[in-house]
Order: C-alpha cells, then sequence, then structure tokens
C-alpha cells in the first residue's frame, strides 16, 4: 500500500471511508462497513453528542460560527454521516423548527436565510439528510446574476458575481441535483455558475486577468463559506466526467502544492475553534487536504468513472430582521469578482 494512502487510513473513519472509496479501491460493502462507524465512532459521535437537548448546536443556527447548528451539520455532512441512519434521523427531527436563522427568528431552518451564500449551504444540507429545501432551491434559481454567479452583497447593489458566494450555491445545487432531483432548471444554472468561474480560470478576475485574492490560493480545511482552488476544483469532480481546459492552470496550482513527504499542507485557517478537534495544524500535513488533492488528481488524470449527475454537457435591514450591532461578525463577505 501506498505509505500516504496507509497515513490517510490511520485516522477517524470519517475520512477513512472516503480514502477506501475514492482512492483505494475497496469494495463497497467495506466502504459502507467504514461509513456506518461515523455514525458511533470518533468525529462524528463526538458532533453528535454535543447536540443541545432542544436540537441546535451551540445555542444558535448561524452564530457562533464554526460550532453553530449550520455548522456543524455541513461537517457531519464532510464526514458523510449516513442521512438514513437512526442517528441522523433523531439529529435532524428537531432542527427545522429549533433552529431559527438570527437574521429573522420566524425564519425555520430548512426554508433558507437571505443571503445566497447560507442559503447554498442550506440546501446541501437539507438535500443531502433528505429535508424539503425546494422553496429555497427556487430562491436561489431567481437569484443568478446575469454573469451567472452569485452574490450576497447583489440586494446592495453589486451586480457581479462573488467566487465565495458561488462556490457555496454550486455545491447546494450539486448536491441536490444529485440526491433530490435531476431538474433541468437546475442544472441549467448550476452549469452557468460553474462557467463563471472556468471563464475566470478558478482564480482570476475576468476584466484584468489578475488573481482577484491571494486566499483563493490557499488551501483550507474546512471551507465555511470561503472559497479556494481546491474546494472549487473537488465540485467540479463531483460534476464533471473530466477537467475543462480552463481549469488547467487551477490544476497546476494544486499539484505544485504536493510536498516532498506526498502530501498537502494545511495553508490557511479560517476557524477559530470546532466541535471536534481534526488534528490538524496550519502549515502541517493536512490528511483532508491530502484525500482532495489525491481525488482531484485522479479524476484529471481520467483514471475514475464519470461522475454521477454530470451536465451533458438578505440583508440586516429587510423588515423584521433583526440589525446586527457593531461587535456582531458579518455572516459573510463577498466582494464582486469582475
Amino acid at each position: 500500500m501506498d505509505d500516504v494512502v496507509a497515513w490517510l487510513l490511520d485516522s477517524d473513519p470519517a475520512l477513512r471511508w472516503q480514502v477506501l472509496d475514492d482512492l483505494a479501491d475497496a469494495t463497497p460493502g467495506e466502504v459502507a462497513h467504514e461509513r456506518a462507524r461515523v455514525a458511533h465512532e470518533g468525529w462524528g459521535a463526538q458532533l453528535l453528542a454535543a447536540q443541545d437537548p432542544d436540537g441546535r448546536w451551540s445555542g444558535g443556527t448561524f452564530f457562533p460560527e464554526w460550532v453553530s447548528t449550520e455548522a456543524t451539520l455541513r461537517l457531519l455532512r464532510t464526514f458523510g454521516l449516513d442521512p438514513e441512519s437512526p442517528q441522523a434521523h433523531r439529529a435532524l427531527a428537531p432542527v427545522h423548527e429549533a433552529a431559527r436563522w438570527e437574521y429573522d427568528p420566524t425564519m425555520r431552518f430548512f426554508d433558507g436565510e437571505v443571503e445566497p451564500c447560507i442559503n447554498g449551504r442550506t440546501v446541501a444540507t437539507g438535500a443531502y439528510f433528505g429535508q424539503d429545501v425546494r422553496g429555497v432551491v427556487d430562491r436561489l434559481l431567481g437569484e443568478q446574476m446575469a454573469d451567472g454567479g452569485w452574490n450576497c452583497e447583489q440586494e446592495n447593489g453589486s451586480t457581479r458575481g462573488s467566487f465565495d458566494t458561488t462556490i457555496n450555491v454550486l455545491e447546494g445545487l450539486a448536491e441536490y441535483e444529485q440526491r433530490v432531483s435531476a431538474d433541468p432548471a437546475v442544472t441549467e444554472a448550476r452549469v452557468r455558475g460553474e462557467e463563471y468561474l472556468l471563464d475566470r480560470h478558478l482564480l482570476r478576475r475576468l476584466s484584468d486577468g489578475r488573481v482577484g485574492q491571494e486566499r483563493w490560493q490557499h488551501l483550507a480545511f474546512p471551507h465555511g463559506w470561503y472559497y479556494d482552488v481546491g474546494r472549487a476544483l473537488d465540485h467540479l469532480r463531483r460534476t464533471r466526467p473530466a477537467p475543462d481546459e480552463r481549469a488547467a492552470e487551477a490544476l497546476d496550482l494544486l499539484a505544485s502544492k504536493r510536498g516532498d513527504d506526498g502530501r498537502w499542507r494545511l495553508e490557511q485557517r479560517h476557524h477559530d475553534r470546532l466541535l471536534v478537534d481534526l488534528g490538524e495544524d496550519e502549515g502541517a500535513p493536512s490528511r483532508w487536504l491530502t484525500l482532495l488533492a489525491l481525488r482531484v488528481l485522479r479524476w484529471a488524470d481520467g483514471s475514475v468513472a464519470d461522475a454521477p449527475g454530470s451536465a451533458a454537457p438578505g440583508g440586516a435591514d429587510a423588515p423584521g430582521a433583526t440589525p446586527r450591532t457593531a461587535t456582531e461578525p458579518s455572516r459573510t463577505s463577498a466582494p464582486e469578482d469582475a
């Protein structure tokens, strides 16, 4: 066995089952057996045990960031908690009613919020765990901008898409397509959004060809709402049978980050804390990013089957909203990425 794959397998079930599936070509039975452990061992079990009696996590829906209900459900999805498991059903049962959005407490969780960045993640979580998020999907379809992207600042006058917002929406639409419905309207919107990123080579502004933000080139985990090229490539791996030539620069950048030991390092850490210790430090080898990079490059080399579901190809001042105080952290920051 490859030393790097062995290192990846020397980890938590949440990561091991994905390594078995994506890199080790294990049998479906072996993968399913390992994945089932997520619900009652390691990081997945720790997150489930941290749920508050009222059904939320850390007493909030979107806040406190990284440890809230929204962030924890997103991490459970990343870990691959089986949505049909009894543990998942028990955890999800109270969420819709209990987790009301801080923006407006009358808004229930799977009805979504107002910002497309947040709503994209809500769709991804809801679709994964079998919740009804069609209303949020329809809202996102109506908010797609002329350039194909999405931007949380649209209500404040923005006319151009944002990489950060767009990747969050794309992940949500892809999850909806693959788990709920291969709706042509959803597919069309998702492909247009991917074209928005690909036209910009996944990291450059269309207006002047320059890298839009330095942090897009630096790999992070978990991502939160932040965009980076690794996240974008991993999304395209899920939705397209092969890379587009416009992704070549991003793929080269990802490959160049491999260390002499065959591993990728955590280059930026967006979170200040999580409810579980993933054992990863900024600047140190990252199992999650090594898994991401290896499966992306394997896809780029054409050694995996076609991706399933491949294309054939609100603001704080709204009525009734809860105003943010000067010390309240903003939920997202989505500059125009022309």
